[in-house]
Parts: structure tokens; sequence; C-alpha cells
């Protein structure tokens, strides 16, 4: 029977991009209840120290890092504010990134008219705000030998949803490279690092508010599709997507590597019918 030290973060330093949305903020709750020392990057100061100060509030050890995860400089200039404060860098969650309004494509829209320059912006976020951190502070992890990444992948990236052709472009790519670099990894540091994503289902945030939630506070109709679609007849709630994080950041997973798990209430395995 495994042990439930095997999920146990205690000493370890764990990064949370994006730390300062919605779900951001059960993420780097839930890591520092594991054991886990935080370091919360964003670009919002005052959600970033509300963050850390509900993880003081329990005890917690956390660093406030202001960054653009898309600029190179800052990322690096991040870094090296967690390892001079902490000096090892055991887990990153890239949970930066985001639905763009120009990147969709209305009901009433003329398909071919979808915003590229929008699109791209989306790609960029969610994409390459994945790809510049994991190489900034993969390459820390490289040098101790250990390590555990954790991407955000979406539902959108097993089902196509309509409307959101930039995030379902972006997520897409997401899967791709967490099942590149994880194989990649593994062949060349032992095990000893990983990369896994998760695929959150409906949860609500303040990128797809507008779509799911009607100025007069009732569900929209495509709200009412994604909770009729859902076994659980429901959104997620943020703190429902933190067991399974723990879970890919902790040794209980030491041996799962370039995988993608749904927590989505039922949403991808149900038919309909």
């Amino acid at each position: 029977m495994p042990s439930l030290n095997q999920f146990s973060l205690a000493n370890q330093v764990v990064v949370i991009t994006g730390a300062t949305g919605v779900l951001g903020a059960s993420m780097s709750l839930a890591v520092a209840e594991a054991g886990a020392k935080v370091a919360i990057l964003g670009r919002n100061a005052e959600r970033a120290e509300a963050r850390a100060a509900a993880i003081r509030a329990i005890g917690g050890q956390a660093l406030v890092v202001l960054a653009d995860v898309l600029d190179v400089g800052q990322m690096n200039a991040a870094c090296d504010k967690i390892m001079t404060t902490w000096g090892r860098i055991d887990g990153l969650v890239n949970a930066a990134g985001g639905n763009m309004p120009g990147a969709t494509v209305g009901p009433a829209q003329n398909l071919f008219d979808v915003g590229i320059e929008d699109t791209r912006r989306a790609v960029d976020l969610n994409l390459f705000g994945t790809v510049i951190p994991t190489t900034v502070f993969g390459r820390v992890m490289a040098g101790q030998g250990t390590g555990s990444i954790v991407n955000i992948s979406s539902l959108t990236a097993q089902r196509p949803l309509t409307r959101v052709m930039g995030y379902t472009l972006a997520k897409t790519a997401i899967e791709g490279y967490t099942r590149w670099m994880a194989t990649e990894l593994g062949l060349r540091y032992g095990g000893g690092i990983r990369m896994n994503a998760i695929a959150p289902g409906v949860f609500l945030t303040e990128q797809n508010r507008d779509l799911l939630i009607a100025a007069d506070g009732s569900h929209t109709d495509r709200a009412r599709k994604f909770i009729s679609h859902t076994p659980y007849q429901r959104f997620g709630e943020p703190e429902e997507l933190t067991g399974t994080l723990i879970y890919l950041l902790s040794n209980a997973s030491r041996f799962v590597n370039g995988e993608t798990v749904l927590v989505d209430g039922g949403f991808n395995a149900y038919s309909g019918v």
C-alpha cells in the first residue's frame, strides 16, 4: 500500500506561474498545505500578495515574484530571485494562460474573419508562456537531476469546442509539447525529471465568465450545454484540481511521465446518451 508520505511536498520549492488567477489561488494554497515553499509568479502585485498572505496565514512560506512569462529576461531574473532565496526548484506549475475575445469566433461571425493577431497572442500566452518558463526553470532542475513540471492543458485539446479557436490551437500544442518534452527528459535524465499535464473541464474563471454567465447572473446557453453534458451536472470547483496537481508534483507519480490527466466531471467520457 502506498504511503501517504509519497504525496508530501515537504522541503520542496514549487514555482507557480499564473498564480494570481482564479485557479492559481487554489493551486498555490494547496501546494503550500502539502508542505512546499511556493514562489508565486504573476504580473498583478495586489493579487500576488494576497496569495502569499493566504499561504503565510496557514504557516507556509511564500515568495512573490512579479514577472511576465513571455519575457525571457524577466523569467531569468525571477529564477535568480528564487534561487537566491531558497537555493533550489523542485516543481514548476505552468498555470499562466487563458483565452482572448479576439481569438474566438462568434456564432454570427464569418468563420474566416477570425482575428489573426489575437489568435497569435493566445497561442503565445498559452504555449510560449509554458515553453519559456520551462526552459528557464527546467535548466535548474537539470542541474539538480530532479524535478516535476506540470502544464495546464484543457478539455478543448480533447474535444473540439466551438468558438474558442485560438485557445484550442494553443492547448492542443501544450499536449504535444508535454509528450515531446517528457520523452526527452526521460531519455536524458533517467527518470529524475518528468513532465505531465492537467486538462481541466469547465471551471468558471475570469477569462470565460462572459461566455458562461449572462449580464443578469444566469447561465448562458453555452454554460447550460456544458453542464448538461457533464455527468456531475455542474462546473468544476477550483479546489477539485488540486489533488491531481499534488499527485503529479509528488513522488506518488514518479513513474508517470508524458500524461494528461482530465479533471472534467466525466465530460469527455460522456456520449450524451
